[in-house]
């Protein structure tokens, strides 16, 4: 009788509250402990990025670090909003693109019947198998096929369909009720209306998860820039910034390295804090309630 009354998820904070927090509070520290390292590490001058023993936080931020990256960018010929361009560009077409085939495609495979379903199904769990790099030599067969050398599309092409993505987002179309779609048939509405106005609408915490997965795995990749393109121009901004750790392992090169790492690491933790709720559901609830 005494937990009667008591909710198992109160909205404002409880005194029973602290020990959970107590219990997740030094995790929570350790696991951001790499994030504040980044953030505090790109803003060091060289007296600090090289001080001994080494600092975590950083005494007298500057941003020397990211004005020698732009100058080093623009000393090159080719300046660092280009790059910034063609990533941009690039990610936000291949992710809405493999997003929009990821839907449609568990949408099939989940709930309309049709010859061949279970072998598409099966040759995807196989896909997911395999690494990028196992795929290189067919992947570029096919885009030196198709003439898309130096070209936009083979940027995009390669990695508009995504194997986990799909496998993930299919699990959670499978475990909408099939009542649904039967009454929403029997209303008058075709394929694309149920897609639309009701396969959409309730897979919204797995499509924010695969955002993400298709989001890291497109905003990181290196392969096109390195094996599809000779122009410079064409190339992304992971490219040019892992290009400049290579080549500037030197002291002078550690300020903007520590530049470049932020900023290709601030997109992935921006998407992330906005979507966090609805990955977060994804976790958490296997099914639809």
């Amino acid at each position: 009788m005494g937990n009667k009354g008591r909710k198992i998820n109160p909205k404002s904070f409880e005194p029973g509250q602290l020990k959970i927090i107590l219990l997740i509070l030094p995790l929570v520290i350790f696991m951001g402990m790499p994030i504040i390292f980044i953030i505090n590490h790109a803003f060091k001058p060289m007296e600090e990025l090289f001080a001994f023993p080494p600092r975590f936080f950083v005494r007298n931020p500057t941003l020397e670090n990211f004005s020698k990256l732009m100058k080093f960018s623009d000393s090159s010929g080719i300046p660092l909003s280009r790059y910034l361009f063609n990533s941009v560009v690039v990610t936000v077409i291949t992710v809405g693109l493999s997003l929009l085939l990821t839907t449609m495609s568990a949408f099939a495979l989940a709930k309309i019947k049709f010859k061949g379903r279970d072998l598409l199904t099966q040759i995807n769990q196989i896909a997911i198998m395999f690494v990028s790099t196992a795929v290189l030599i067919p992947r570029y067969l096919v885009i030196c096929k198709l003439g898309l050398i130096d070209n936009l599309l083979a940027h995009i092409l390669p990695l508009a369909a995504m194997p986990v993505a799909l496998f993930l987002v299919k699990q959670f179309v499978a475990q909408i009720p099939d009542s649904l779609l039967e009454a929403a048939y029997m209303d008058g509405a075709t394929d694309l209306d149920v897609y639309v106005k009701v396969i959409l609408p309730m897979i919204k915490p797995a499509v924010a998860t695969a955002s993400i997965l298709v989001f890291q795995q497109v905003w990181t990749n290196m392969e096109t820039s390195s094996y599809f393109f000779s122009d410079d121009s064409m190339k992304t901004l992971t490219f040019y910034m892992n290009t400049l750790v290579n080549v500037n392992n030197s002291v002078a090169g550690q300020g903007m390295s520590a530049a470049a790492s932020l900023i290709m690491f601030l997109p992935n933790l921006i998407l992330f804090i906005i979507l966090q709720n609805k990955v977060m559901n994804t976790m958490a609830n296997s099914g639809i309630k």
